[in-house]
């Protein structure tokens, strides 16, 4: 089981986001049958039987064990993997583009990157598991409490030329066995417990 499964293909996305499906995917944490299943989620078992086929037909569920049970023969499924993200490649042509509008104060401009980011770490995730290999990468993440608007547009100045500073030491053009490697910094308000709930509630 992979520790996150990339859904890059439209139909495949399709097919997880069926509220059951989804519902039988967080169930498949643990391999579990038809009949478990069905137990579980209050549906009848050829119902759950049919939604399984669909689920591992898109390679979202993988076999672990068969069993023979009397006269039936049963099928112990498990998630491909312990959590899905949906690829912006996905969608297409309809995927943000951060070309469009290069702003590094916008919003949006920010989600664009960071739809990038999903959908180019995804990809390598997924050619990396095709090809036994771990994907370099690194990550911050962390807070901090601005005392103003100031003071953070300050930070956002210094970091924005630590940054530069440091690509400059370490970026080699011309380096014949050297590999490109994006760099993406950001900052944005933190989402607190409650105001996720609060949002919830409104929408």
């Amino acid at each position: 089981m992979l520790d996150v499964g990339v859904i890059d293909d439209p139909r495949v996305a399709e097919i997880s986001l069926d509220p059951m499906r989804t519902r039988l995917l967080a169930e498949l944490a643990e391999p579990a049958s038809a009949a478990m299943l069905a137990a579980r989620v209050g549906l009848q078992r050829q119902k759950v039987n049919y939604h399984l086929k669909m689920l591992e037909q898109h390679g979202l569920v993988e076999l672990v064990e068969e069993r023979r049970k009397g006269n039936v023969t049963e099928r112990l499924m498990r998630a491909s993997a312990a959590s899905f993200v949906i690829s912006p490649a996905a969608l297409a042509s309809l995927q943000p583009d951060p070309l469009r509008s290069p702003d590094r104060l916008s919003a949006f401009w920010l989600l664009a990157i960071a739809a990038r980011l999903v959908r180019d770490v995804g990809a390598l995730i997924v050619g990396a598991a095709k090809a036994h290999k771990r994907v370099a990468t690194f990550a911050l993440d962390g807070e901090v409490r601005f005392a103003s608007a100031t003071d953070r547009a300050a930070f956002a100045d210094e970091l924005a030329g630590a940054v530069t500073a440091l690509v400059h030491k370490y970026h080699h053009g011309s380096a014949p066995r050297g590999r490109d490697h994006r760099v993406v910094v950001a900052i944005h308000p933190s989402l607190k417990t409650a105001t996720l709930e609060i949002g919830n509630k409104e929408s």
